[in-house]
């Protein structure tokens, strides 16, 4: 019986493991623009045209193709949501949305045009898993996530790169005076949080899905900044929220009690909102996180 227990355990955990890498990587992009001062709700947009984009890529030419794909497809609307908040000064929410529609479109599109229909692509091929005892079959994008935040967190706290993009966040006025391009670091952060964003597309599509499905991301996005702000705006922070999320969502699907499954599905968005609802007030947000700098003005 003991056996049994810890196969369900290390199941509900191994799947917990591959749920969480896409808000895992989501969102410790997030933390890069937000840190920066640029508040980005259009990564969930990012994120499913990265997964359109990966399905395309990995179709035509191997699932290296589609993760490369994914990532110059989330830094491609990265770089709209730059150009309107950043440069054009729009409001960071506003920009968002837009950028969240634009991508719903856009995939419709590009998936009647590739794949015959707007809905679903065919297989696509994925990447030659390896196997951990325990875990059984891993995907190479685990180990290149978990791998993601400490480098991650030593970008943002050990280099003349990351030590600029916090100021930035912190305090633009400062930064300008000590000689930073505040736009430019801003870019730079918005920039990152989109190729993380197609990166956790790719995932969904080339190793967790093998099929591009229309709304296949299911609020994914908003739930990696949840996991971001529930972390502090921190990478190892953001990444313990992260898997605390994908283990609700295993848990959820390895369930085996006699209610409709709808309510099994409200499950990981549910944690969502007790999460915030419990450490929203104590967390501590980049100070200029949000608001609009022009080089110069005070």
């Amino acid at each position: 019986m003991a056996g049994l227990e810890t196969v369900a355990i290390m199941t509900v955990v191994a799947s917990g493991l591959r749920l969480a890498l896409p808000i895992l990587i989501t969102g410790v992009g997030a933390t890069f623009t937000e840190r920066g001062g640029v508040i980005n709700i259009g990564l969930e947009g990012m994120m499913l045209f990265g997964a359109f984009a990966s399905a395309w890529g990995a179709t035509a030419a191997g699932p290296l193709a589609g993760i490369a794909a994914g990532m110059v497809a989330g830094a491609l609307l990265a770089v709209v949501h730059t150009v309107a908040t950043v440069r054009f000064r729009v409001d960071h929410i506003v920009s968002g949305v837009a950028i969240n529609l634009l991508a719903t479109g856009l995939v419709r599109i590009g998936s009647y045009r590739a794949f015959g229909t707007a809905t679903t692509s065919g297989q696509v091929p994925g990447l030659r898993p390896f196997h951990v005892p325990w875990l059984g079959d891993v995907s190479p994008l685990l180990l290149v996530a978990l791998l993601l935040v400490p480098l991650a967190w030593w970008v943002q706290h050990r280099t003349p790169f990351g030590l600029r993009l916090r100021a930035c966040g912190e305090n633009p006025l400062a930064a300008d005076t000590l000689g930073v391009n505040v736009q430019a670091m801003r870019s730079a952060g918005v920039l990152i949080s989109g190729l993380f964003a197609g990166l956790a597309g790719a995932y969904l599509v080339v190793e967790l899905n093998h099929v591009y499905v229309e709304g296949m991301t299911q609020g994914r996005g908003f739930v990696a900044l949840a996991a971001m702000i529930f972390g502090n705006w921190t990478p190892h922070g953001t990444a313990l929220a992260s898997l605390l999320f994908g283990l609700a969502e295993a848990l959820s699907i390895q369930a085996d009690v006699a209610i409709p499954y709808q309510f099994l599905e409200m499950v990981p968005y549910v944690v969502t909102l007790l999460v915030l609802a419990g450490v929203v007030r104590r967390s501590t947000p980049p100070a200029a996180v949000g608001t609009h700098y022009a080089r110069g003005e005070e």
